[in-house]
Parts: C-alpha cells; sequence; structure tokens
C-alpha cells in the first residue's frame, strides 16, 4: 500500500522526474496535487499528471519512483472525462522548473469542471476552494462550460442535461 502524497512527497516527485526527463518537457498536474501545492489539503492519493512529450524515459522514471516514493501516480488529466478547449496548455498555470520539466497546474477551468461532473464531496469543496482563490471565475466556468457542451457527445458517460444542472448549480449562483 502507498502512501498519501503530501507537499514534501510531490516536490520530491517532481525533482526527481524533471531530473529523469531527457528532453524538454511538460508536466501538467491536476486534482489532488494541485489542491496540496496550492495549499488547500495536506495530501492527496494520488499524484494525477499529464506528460508532454509522454517519453519512455518518463513513463520508466514514473513506474520507478511510484516505488521508490511509496507514491501513487495516475497518467490522467480532465481531458480524459470531460471535453477540453483548445488553448489548455496556455491556461494552464506554471508552478516550477524541475530539470528538462516545467510544471503547470493543468487549466483550472478544465479541472473545476471536471470535478464538478464527477460530483464527489471532495470535488465541491476543491471547486469552492479554486474560486475562493481566484483559480477560476464563476462567470468564466460557465461560458467554459457552454464552449464544451457540443462535444459532450464525444463522452458517452456523461448526461448533458444532468452536467449542465450540476454546472448552474456550482457557478451560476456566484456570478
Amino acid at each position: 500500500m502507498r502512501e498519501l502524497a503530501d507537499l514534501d512527497r510531490i516536490r520530491r516527485f517532481m525533482r526527481a522526474l524533471g531530473n529523469a526527463a531527457d528532453r524538454d518537457g511538460a508536466c501538467y498536474l491536476t486534482g489532488g496535487a494541485t489542491a496540496v501545492l496550492l495549499g488547500w489539503r495536506d495530501s492527496t492519493i494520488d499524484v494525477d499528471v499529464r506528460l508532454a512529450p509522454e517519453t519512455d524515459a518518463l513513463l520508466r522514471a514514473i513506474q520507478r519512483l511510484k516505488d521508490e516514493l511509496q507514491l501513487n501516480v495516475e497518467l490522467v488529466s480532465p481531458a480524459d472525462f470531460i471535453p477540453v478547449r483548445p488553448g489548455w496548455e496556455d491556461r494552464s498555470v506554471f508552478v516550477t522548473r524541475e530539470g528538462s520539466l516545467s510544471f503547470y497546474h493543468f487549466d483550472p477551468y478544465a479541472q473545476a469542471l471536471a470535478k464538478v461532473e464527477r460530483g464527489h464531496a471532495q470535488d465541491q469543496g476543491d471547486v469552492e476552494a479554486m474560486i475562493e482563490r481566484g483559480l477560476v471565475e464563476p462567470s468564466k466556468a460557465l461560458a467554459y462550460f457552454e464552449e464544451i457542451e457540443p462535444d459532450l457527445y464525444r463522452f458517452p458517460a456523461i448526461d448533458p442535461g444532468a452536467f449542465r444542472r450540476q454546472v448552474e448549480e456550482a457557478f451560476a449562483t456566484r456570478r
């Protein structure tokens, strides 16, 4: 059983992964890792990342680091669960550079909408924290949803009507 990922463990992971990179690239952090690094949670079950490019060196390093750091790592991002607007890389928030990798928080609007769609209590708390910290503005989150709504058919697990109601509940009252 691996341990929870706290701030120290996530930072050690980032440092080691950046040093293992064989070329310049980016690592986009999502979910609990964002919450821990930005301070509204003390730990997370796993570190969700998206790599660009996804090289063999990085994938091998992740496998090794999972064991060395007793850390759960998942290759996953909001784009695996909901449509994400083009330009998400530019909306991602820079964290740091370690070795050959630049680390970013994946587009906060995509993260917030993916959390709203999932709908767990902890996700709702994360969305509240994102709004409170100014990472997400409710009116912009609603506009983002409206832009991706026509592409929801690409994600058959999503009920578009239910998702819209969840988004409106999460953001409409805060305009």
